[in-house]
């Protein structure tokens, strides 16, 4: 953890994240039920291409400030320090990148298309955006879907489940950057690794979420043009990611370190959590009516996510035990992999499937059960450190 965060832990923001999001879920649905038009109406407020809204201003907007205080807490010279921990490294980007997406595409598709699918609705079928850069024909099929018109607007009907399976991938293919700091503080590991594979890890999103991205979604059979995750990426990754860095270095340079860390991050603290709170608000105004008449909706999506993430948390674990790292590295190596980074994760899914889609709805389910779970696994971090007692630094 980075000394701007050293000896904190969870805010009140952050320890009742789940209860936050929970009455977020239902104020949302009240706002949806109360005043159906101000949700759609604030989301009409959008960059359009064509006939097409692509990007929604207000949950741009919303989005920019959820990433915004991650990335400026960010010290990229850190980086040069992942050189002295080569193993623990390792194992993490092993884990992230070439086990996490493909075993979270595998169980959700299991779940979700086979052992759920009768509960979900073999008939249920969820309206998402045309896919950015693609005028097709009303009737034209395109993956999993087909092109209709709703409300005079070009929408692609496909599959629920197949929707609530793209918003499990995006989460799948994205590590997370933000909460994992807190994580490895609770769980009493290697502050310096924590915040080096965080500025790793955002770093290769900026390289492989497109990739890893377009390609599972497509097996998925719900394709997504690369320009689509290209700009996705360039709005909710690499735009805050270069606005954090460089005011990050104005600001310690006209104001200093001390400044810095005790009154600009002290301000920012709950920002993303706050944003993050109100672009909920706004996506459950819009799901109320599902969520209303399928009350076990978030079950059924938050079973596979919660299998997955004890099967990554313990491979990583295991793994870091058998290269016998020590417990302050596969602490924190175990947690990154086990997190998903949830706010790049709906940005994504708004973006290219709509607000209003099974798509965004699933990547919220994994805010839902985040807090509880990942408090969960620290406690058996805690509990476990006398698996890597006496062991000396593997870090090479």
């Amino acid at each position: 953890m980075s000394s701007e965060d050293k000896g904190k832990g969870l805010n009140i923001f952050e320890k009742y994240l789940t209860l936050w999001v929970a009455l977020c879920i239902a104020g949302g649905i009240v706002l949806g039920r109360v005043a159906p038009g101000f949700a759609e109406g604030l989301d009409r407020i959008a960059i359009y291409v064509g006939d097409a809204p692509v990007v929604s201003v207000p949950i741009a907007v919303c989005l920019f400030f959820m990433m915004y205080p991650i990335m400026v807490k960010i010290d990229f010279t850190e980086v040069l320090k992942a050189g002295k921990s080569i193993k623990p490294v390792g194992l993490t980007l092993f884990v992230n990148w070439a086990i996490k997406p493909f075993t979270m595409y595998a169980i959700c598709l299991l779940f979700l298309g086979t052992l759920f699918y009768g509960l979900i609705g073999p008939e249920a079928v969820d309206h998402v955006k045309m896919p950015f850069g693609l005028d097709l024909p009303v009737g034209a099929t395109y993956g999993a879907g087909q092109i209709i018109e709703l409300e005079g607007v070009k929408m692609l009907e496909v599959p629920l489940w197949r929707s609530y399976l793209a918003g499990c991938i995006l989460l799948g293919i994205a590590p997370c950057t933000a909460m994992v700091l807190v994580w490895g503080y609770l769980a009493k590991g290697n502050d310096g690794h924590t915040l080096v594979m965080v500025a790793i890890n955002s770093l290769t999103m900026l390289l492989l979420y497109g990739l890893l991205g377009g390609f599972l979604l497509g097996v998925g059979r719900l394709p997504v043009p690369w320009q689509a995750l290209l700009l996705s990426i360039a709005i909710y990754v690499a735009l805050p990611l270069v606005a954090g860095y460089v005011s990050r270095k104005w600001i310690i340079a006209v104001k200093g370190q001390l400044w810095f860390r005790e009154r600009f991050l002290h301000f920012l603290t709950p920002v993303t959590i706050v944003a993050l709170l109100l672009t909920l608000v706004l996506l459950f105004s819009f799901k109320g009516e599902v969520i209303l008449s399928n009350p076990l909706t978030i079950l059924w999506i938050a079973i596979p996510l919660f299998i997955q993430t004890n099967l990554i948390f313990w491979l990583a674990y295991g793994l870091a035990r058998v290269m016998k790292l020590q417990y302050r590295d596969a602490a924190p190596s175990a947690m990154i992999g086990a997190s998903n980074h949830f706010e790049v994760a709906i940005a994504t899914a708004t973006m290219l499937f709509g607000l209003r889609s099974g798509a965004a709805l699933a990547t919220v389910v994994g805010v839902l059960i985040e807090v509880p779970l990942m408090l969960m696994l620290v406690k058996i971090c805690l509990g476990t450190q006398h698996w890597f007692d006496g062991r000396k630094a593997a870090t090479s």
